[in-house]
C-alpha cells in the first residue's frame, strides 16, 4: 500500500512555507530547499515533501533583511542587499563583501570559480571569478524586469519578475537558449532541488505579491472590507521545449469551459428558420480539445475556415421562448513562447496572395483610409524592414499612445488614438489597422481567459470581461501569437515581452480570424433583417473549472 508521503514525495508540489511573508531568493542544499525572506531577514530551510520550515540565522536576521537574492555553494551563502554582494558560511553567518555595483544587485548565483550577479538598473549579467573577486566578462539581460537565478551545468536559469518568465541562457557566452511563461506572476526566485525518490531534480520556482481579499472586521458596518494581504509559495515549473518547431511549452492545467447563453431578449422579435452559431475551442500547439458536448440543446457542428462552429437551429423562435443552450468542452492548456528572434526573419518569404487578399483589408471598420491612421502607420515603423521587428514597434507604438480603460462599445482605431484610451478590442483594432496598412497579416483571436488562479481548483471560476488578442502572420513560420494591452504595464517603457509570440496557460483560444457568435434567419445576418443583436437576445454565462495540473 502506497502511503500519501510516498505519493508526494514522487509529485513535487506546491510548498507553502510556514510563517513567510516575501520569499526573495531560492537554493537547494543536498534535498531540501533554503530561501530568503527578505521581509523579516529569515534564511529558511525548507522541506519539499512536508512545508516543515525551519530559521537558519536566528541570531542574524538584520544581515538579510531586505536582501534579494541568494545562492549556496558547498557551505557558503552567498546574498545581494542593495548594492553589494556578500558570502558567508552556515555557522557563524559573518558576511564578507565581494563586490560593489554601481547599481542595485539584484540576483547571485554561483558555479565553482564563477559568481554570476544581476542587475536590472544596469541591464547586465556581471561574472566574476570566485577567488579573486576580478570581473570577467558581462551578458545582456533578457528581460526588462528585477532577476533571480540559478545554475546548473552548462545552464544559466533566469526568472524576471515582471517578465513573468523563466530564460535559459548558456553559461558560458550568456545565448539565450530558450525562454519560459511561470503559471504564477512575479517569480522571485528559483533553484534545482533533487527528489529524495525518484532521484530526478525539479525546477522550484518562488512567487511572492499581494493578493486582495474580503475581511471581517467586526468593528465596521457593514463588517466585509476589501483589503490586502501578502501572498508567497513556491511551486514547481515544468518545460518542454520542442527545438524543432521553436517553441516552448510550460505548466498546463486541465480545464472545464462551458459558454451558455440564457434566452432573455429585450424586445419582442420573432425569428424564422434561425441559425445560431458558436465557435468552438481551437487545437494549437498550447490547447488540446479533449471533449465538447452540447448544453441545453443539441447542436451540428461545421467548419468555419479550418475552425469548429456549434450551430443551434431553431424552426421558429417565437417572442416569448426562452431557453438555455451552448456547449461544454474539456481543455488541456499551456504556457506557451515562441523561440523566434529577428535575425530568423531578415529574409521572411513574400506574403502569399490569398493571406494579402484577406488579411491586409479593412473587413472590420478599422480607419485604414482615414489620414490619421495612415500617418500613425507610417511612423510607427520608421524605416523597419524587418516583419518581426515592424510588428514589435507597432506594438509599443501603441502602447505609447494608448492607456487601458473600459468603454461600453468599440470605437474605431481613429477615434481610439485620438482619445487615448481604450479597451482591448479598440487596442486589437488599432493593432490590427497599423500591422495591415505596413503588409504584415494579422488576425482576431478570444474570447476568454480562465480567471488565473492555478491553485483554485474544483470551484466554478467566472471571468469578468471577454479578451480579445490578435495573431500575426510570419511567413515561412506561421501564425505566431500577441496579447493586445496587458504588456502595456510600464509608463512609456520599456514594455515586457512575456506575451509577445506567447500566450500563458488561462487563455481559451476561441474563433481564431472567425466571427465569435452569429445569427441568421432564412439564410440572411440577422441584423439585415431586422435591427437587433446576440446581445438583445440573451444572455451569455461563463464558466471555467481548473480540474487538475497536468503532468
Amino acid at each position: 500500500m502506497t502511503s500519501s508521503m510516498d505519493r508526494t514525495a514522487r509529485s513535487p508540489r506546491t510548498l507553502r512555507p510556514f510563517g513567510v511573508y516575501a520569499l526573495h531568493g531560492l537554493a537547494a542544499r543536498q534535498d531540501k530547499l533554503i530561501a530568503l525572506d527578505h521581509v523579516r531577514g529569515y534564511l529558511l530551510q525548507i522541506d519539499p515533501l512536508t512545508d516543515n520550515t525551519i530559521v537558519l540565522n536566528p541570531h542574524h536576521v538584520e544581515l538579510f533583511e531586505d536582501a534579494t537574492g541568494l545562492a549556496v555553494w558547498q557551505e557558503t551563502v552567498w546574498f545581494t542587499k542593495e548594492d553589494s554582494v556578500y558570502y558567508c558560511d552556515f555557522e557563524t553567518f559573518s558576511p564578507q563583501l565581494f563586490a560593489t555595483l554601481p547599481y542595485p544587485a539584484d540576483g547571485v548565483g554561483v558555479w565553482e570559480s564563477t559568481v554570476y550577479v544581476t542587475s536590472q538598473k544596469l541591464g547586465y549579467i556581471l561574472v566574476y571569478e570566485r577567488n579573486t573577486g576580478r570581473k570577467i566578462t558581462q551578458f545582456a539581460l533578457p528581460g526588462v524586469g528585477s532577476t533571480n537565478l540559478t545554475l546548473r551545468d552548462e545552464e544559466l536559469w533566469l526568472c524576471d519578475r515582471t517578465e513573468q518568465t523563466v530564460y535559459c541562457l548558456d553559461r558560458a557566452t550568456g545565448e539565450l537558449q530558450f525562454n519560459v511563461l511561470t503559471p504564477f506572476e512575479s517569480p522571485t526566485g528559483l533553484a534545482f532541488a533533487p527528489n529524495p525518490i525518484s532521484h530526478q531534480a525539479t525546477l522550484y520556482v518562488a512567487y511572492a505579491g499581494e493578493e486582495a481579499y474580503i475581511r471581517d472586521n467586526p468593528n465596521e458596518d457593514p463588517s466585509h472590507e476589501l483589503t490586502f494581504r501578502d501572498r508567497t509559495f513556491i511551486h514547481p515549473l515544468y518545460v518542454h521545449y520542442n527545438k524543432q518547431e521553436r517553441y516552448a511549452l510550460s505548466n498546463g492545467y486541465l480545464l472545464e469551459m462551458s459558454y451558455i447563453e440564457e434566452l432573455l431578449p429585450l424586445d419582442a422579435v420573432d425569428l424564422e428558420d434561425l441559425e445560431w452559431r458558436i465557435a468552438l475551442p481551437a487545437e494549437t500547439h498550447r490547447q488540446k480539445v479533449r471533449h465538447v458536448e452540447a448544453i441545453g440543446l443539441p447542436f451540428t457542428e461545421e467548419i468555419k475556415d479550418g475552425q469548429r462552429v456549434a450551430v443551434f437551429k431553431f424552426a421558429a423562435l417565437k417572442a416569448n421562448e426562452r431557453h438555455i443552450f451552448g456547449w461544454k468542452a474539456l481543455l488541456e492548456v499551456r504556457g506557451i513562447k515562441y523561440q523566434i528572434n529577428f535575425d530568423d526573419t531578415y529574409r521572411a518569404p513574400e506574403l502569399p496572395p490569398e493571406f494579402q487578399a484577406r488579411y491586409l483589408v479593412d473587413d472590420d471598420e478599422l480607419a485604414m483610409d482615414k489620414p490619421v491612421i495612415q500617418q500613425a502607420a507610417k511612423e510607427a515603423i520608421g524605416t523597419e524592414t524587418n516583419v518581426l521587428r515592424k510588428i514589435l514597434k507597432i506594438r509599443n507604438f501603441v502602447y505609447d499612445r494608448l492607456s487601458y480603460g473600459i468603454k461600453p462599445h468599440i470605437d474605431p482605431p481613429d477615434v481610439v488614438l485620438e482619445r487615448g484610451i481604450g479597451s482591448c478590442g479598440e487596442y486589437v483594432g488599432l493593432l490590427l489597422a497599423l500591422a495591415r496598412l505596413n503588409g504584415i497579416a494579422c488576425r482576431t483571436v478570444g474570447r476568454y481567459k480562465c480567471p488565473p488562479f492555478g491553485d483554485r481548483q474544483n470551484i466554478p471560476l467566472e471571468p469578468d470581461f471577454n479578451h480579445v488578442w490578435l495573431e500575426f502572420y510570419v511567413p515561412g513560420f506561421g501564425w505566431l501569437p500577441m496579447e493586445s494591452n496587458p504588456d502595456d504595464i510600464i509608463e512609456g517603457g520599456p514594455y515586457p515581452t512575456r506575451f509577445f509570440m506567447g500566450l500563458p496557460w488561462y487563455h481559451a483560444e476561441i474563433g481564431k480570424g472567425i466571427t465569435f457568435e452569429s445569427l441568421r434567419s432564412q439564410g440572411i445576418p440577422v441584423g439585415d433583417l431586422v435591427d437587433v443583436s446576440v446581445g438583445d437576445l440573451a444572455i451569455n454565462h461563463i464558466r471555467f473549472t481548473i480540474l487538475g495540473e497536468l503532468e
